[in-house]
């Protein structure tokens, strides 16, 4: 009876758009038991990706809404559900796996939850990289492109950033997960960084840093020079938090570096191009592309279907030799206005 709620439970957070694949060695089970007891499994099954109020999910799940609200404090507390104001009072809902229950796990991460999720990763993660639209499209270093080119709100970093009022940064799990498993990587551990249009939003937090904005545009630049690729949600309008990140820890970038899923993550609308005139062939340049988007000839060469116009490698040339302008509109992936509208062709797609 126990297994059957815990497969229920994979089916449940497979059929949302960011999706759960089952796998077929069990690690799907073995993962989602480490997480919930019982239970909590079985109240996750009874909620739906919205908020709701406790009466509406007690009535549902034929629990006593007293008991059922506690119940869901804990497991919000633990990173396992979302919650939320709703009108009229406080609402709960289902959180994907990915983004959302395993990025809250951060503060509780141990060495067994690193170990489940990889052979999870390993077994059949790929899956849902493989779907568009991509869970996360890039965004390029904003001093990277040239200063005429044309620039849309969702395209920019300090344009998101100036829509928010609140900001924080805290550890990347996937570096946590990597250096547990013993094979960590030297980027900066604390790294991501999310957003809110309430004031103070993050102030007293256990979990977050709390930052300035201007806080937040040093620490984005800090990032960016340390190699890390700027990666959001993928639609234009809701982003509410901002990845930085690397193919050697990333799970979402490793798809690419390990299971050769070559469009793990949407482009840019940028491209790196580089000044033959300028360029000295110094290779300074070379390490800093994590995607192998550069080769080096007698001039640095952009393989142009590779590059993903993040803009990292841009600020080590000391020729000023490189610079990304934007593609050809036809050729810049579309965008969905929103994350409902990106669920939705999501759910198409799988």
């Amino acid at each position: 009876m126990t297994e059957q709620v815990y497969r229920k439970l994979v089916e449940v957070l497979d059929a949302l758009p960011n999706g759960f694949p089952p796998a077929q060695d069990g690690s799907d089970l073995r993962l989602l038991e480490y997480l919930f007891d019982p239970k909590e499994a079985e109240m996750a099954i009874n909620l739906k990706p919205g908020l709701e109020d406790p009466a509406t999910i007690a009535e549902r799940a034929g629990i006593d809404k007293h008991e059922l609200r506690d119940m869901l404090k804990v497991m919000t507390k633990k990173g396992l559900i979302k919650a939320g104001r709703i009108e009229g009072g406080f609402g709960f809902g289902l959180l994907p796996f990915v983004v959302g229950i395993y990025e809250y796990q951060a503060p509780r991460f141990d060495k067994k939850l690193a170990e489940l999720f990889e052979v999870y990763y390993q077994s059949c993660f790929g899956q849902s990289l493989r779907t568009h639209p991509q869970v996360h499209r890039v965004i390029p270093v904003n001093q990277t492109i040239k200063n005429d080119m044309e620039v849309h709100p969702h395209e920019s970093v300090l344009e998101i950033l100036e829509k928010n009022n609140s900001y924080a940064i805290f550890d990347c799990v996937c570096r946590k997960q990597k250096a547990f498993i013993g094979d960590p990587c030297d980027h900066p551990l604390e790294s991501c960084m999310t957003f809110s249009t309430r004031e103070n939003a993050y102030d007293g937090s256990d979990f977050y840093r709390a930052l300035s904005k201007e806080e937040a545009i040093q620490s984005l630049k800090d990032l960016s020079e340390a190699g890390l690729v700027h990666t959001v949600s993928n639609s234009k309008d809701g982003t509410s938090y901002i990845c930085n990140c690397c193919t050697c820890s990333c799970g979402i970038l490793r798809g690419m570096s390990e299971l050769g899923i070559s469009n793990v993550v949407a482009s840019s609308a940028f491209v790196n191009t580089v000044d033959d005139d300028l360029c000295i062939a110094c290779a300074d340049c070379l390490p800093h592309c994590q995607f192998d988007a550069l080769e080096l000839g007698e001039v640095m060469v952009v393989e142009y279907n590779k590059c993903v116009g993040c803009g990292v490698c841009v600020p080590f040339c000391e020729q000023d030799a490189m610079i990304l302008l934007r593609r050809p509109e036809e050729e810049v992936e579309y965008v969905p206005s929103s994350e409902e509208e990106w669920g939705k062709l999501r759910l198409k797609e799988m």
